[in-house]
C-alpha cells in the first residue's frame, strides 16, 4: 500500500512568472509579500521542509539541510486560474486561454440564460464577490433576481441569498450557465456563491460549487482510477475535474476542514492518490486583499503539518504545492501569473535535494504516474529518479 498525499495551497505563488508582463502582474509575489508585510512569516514546518531553499523564494529563511526536497514550477499553459493550474498539474496542457468577458457577458449569452431559468438577473459585469453582494445583495432579497458577474478568470458566477433561492435551485441554475457556455463561450468555470445574512452583513457559505469543463484528455487521475488505485478528491478537487479520474470525493468547509479529512484519510487503507485543495488562500483572503490573514492561514496550515506526516504510512509521499498566485497586497483582487513551489516529502525519499525550477507543473502528474507505474502524460517529466 503507498499514496500520493497531493495538497495544493490555493493561490500560495512565490514571485511572477517571466511572462507576467502579459498579465499585467509584474511585481507580484504572493508569497514573499504576504511575508514582508507582516514581518516575516512563522512557518517553521514548511521551512524545515525546504520552503525557503526554492530557487528564487523570498520571505523565507533557507535551512542548512531540508528535511524534504523541492523545486519551483513554471506554469505553460495559458492563464492564471484555478483549472489551468490543476489541470497542467495533472499532464493537461492548456494552450489556449479560456476565454474572459471585461465587460460582461455578452446579450445572447444572458438572454438565453433568464429565459431558461425564468427570470432576469442582476449585474453581469467583472467584480469582488464581496463587494458584489453588499451592492446588490438587497435588491436581489427584494427582487430574487440572482447576480450574475464574473472576474479576471474564466468565470461565470452567481450569487444567490440562500433564503431566496435554495441551494439546490442555484445548482441548477449553474447548471444550466455551463450548458449554455459552449464553444467559443466555454468558460473554465461556472461557480454557484450563496450567501446568507442580511445587508449590511452578508457573508458568503461554504456551499460554494464549481461547474468546470471536463478536461480534454485523460490526466494521471484517469490513469489512476484505470488502474484500480484510489482516486480521492478532497476540497474542490471533484469540481475541477468535473468528477473525471475521481472515485471518492468529498467536499470541506475551510482549510482545516480540509487538513482534518485529509489526515483522516491517509489513516485509512487507501491505496493510490488523496488530492486535497485548501481555498482560504484564495477565497478568503487573497481575492479580498487580506494580508493579514492570508499570513495567519499560512501558519495555521503550517501547525497541522506535523500531524499530516505523522500519519504517513512508510511508502507514502507527500506533495506540496500551488496551482497559481493571488497576492493580496497586489492591487487589484485577481489571481496573478506566478511561479508556484513544491515540497515532497516522504520516509523513502531522499532529503535536501533542490530539483531547480522545473519547466511544468505537470512535473508533478508525471511523478505521480512514474511512482505508481502508469505510464506517461502528454507533458511532463519525472523527478522521481531524482529522489528515490
Amino acid at each position: 500500500m503507498s499514496r500520493a498525499i497531493w495538497i495544493v495551497l490555493d493561490s500560495v505563488g512565490i514571485g511572477e512568472l517571466p511572462d507576467a508582463d502579459q498579465y499585467g502582474d509584474v511585481g507580484a509575489n504572493t508569497l514573499g509579500n504576504v511575508s514582508d508585510k507582516v514581518g516575516g512569516l512563522k512557518i517553521p514546518n514548511m521551512q524545515s521542509l525546504g520552503l525557503g531553499n526554492i530557487d528564487g523564494v523570498r520571505g523565507v529563511e533557507p535551512v542548512l539541510e531540508a528535511k524534504g526536497s523541492y523545486a519551483r514550477l513554471a506554469e505553460i499553459s495559458k492563464g492564471k486560474d484555478t483549472t489551468t493550474g490543476h489541470w497542467e498539474m495533472a499532464g493537461i496542457h492548456t494552450k489556449d486561454g479560456f476565454p474572459t468577458y471585461p465587460d460582461g457577458f455578452p446579450d445572447d449569452i444572458i438572454e438565453k440564460f433568464e429565459a431558461k431559468i425564468g427570470r432576469e438577473v442582476l449585474a453581469n459585469y467583472p467584480a469582488s464577490g464581496t463587494e458584489i453582494i453588499e451592492k446588490l445583495g438587497q435588491e436581489h432579497m427584494e427582487t430574487g433576481k440572482p447576480i450574475v458577474y464574473t472576474s479576471a478568470d474564466s468565470v461565470f458566477q452567481i450569487a444567490a441569498h440562500e433564503d431566496v433561492i435554495s441551494i439546490d435551485r442555484l445548482y441548477d441554475m449553474c447548471q444550466d450557465a455551463r450548458n449554455i457556455l459552449k464553444g467559443k463561450h466555454a468558460v473554465a468555470r461556472v461557480i454557484a456563491r450563496p450567501f446568507i445574512g442580511q445587508a449590511g452583513n452578508f457573508t458568503r457559505t461554504s456551499n460554494r460549487r464549481d461547474f468546470a469543463l471536463l478536461p480534454p484528455y485523460k490526466t494521471a487521475l484517469d490513469y489512476a482510477k484505470e488502474a484500480g488505485l484510489d482516486v480521492i478528491g478532497i476540497g474542490k478537487i471533484e469540481d475541477i475535474f468535473a468528477g473525471q479520474g475521481i472515485t471518492k470525493a468529498i467536499h470541506t468547509d475551510g482549510n482545516m476542514d480540509g487538513v482534518d479529512v485529509t489526515i483522516d484519510q491517509i489513516k485509512e487503507d487507501s491505496n493510490g492518490i488523496i488530492f486535497t485543495n485548501l481555498v482560504d488562500f484564495d477565497m478568503v483572503w487573497g481575492h479580498r486583499n487580506d494580508y493579514k490573514g492570508y499570513a495567519r492561514g499560512l501558519e495555521e496550515f503550517d501547525k497541522r503539518l506535523p500531524e499530516i506526516i505523522s500519519s504517513m504510512k512508510n511508502d507514502d509521499i507527500l506533495f506540496i504545492t500551488a496551482d497559481h498566485g493571488c497576492d493580496p497586497t497586489f492591487p487589484g483582487t485577481n489571481h496573478t501569473r506566478e511561479y508556484v513551489p513544491l515540497i515532497v516529502y516522504g520516509h523513502n525519499i531522499k532529503a535536501n535535494i533542490n530539483m531547480g525550477t522545473r519547466s511544468t507543473f505537470a512535473d508533478i502528474g508525471q511523478t505521480i504516474c512514474d511512482f505508481f507505474n502508469l505510464g506517461n502524460l502528454e507533458i511532463g517529466n519525472s523527478f522521481l529518479p531524482l529522489i528515490k
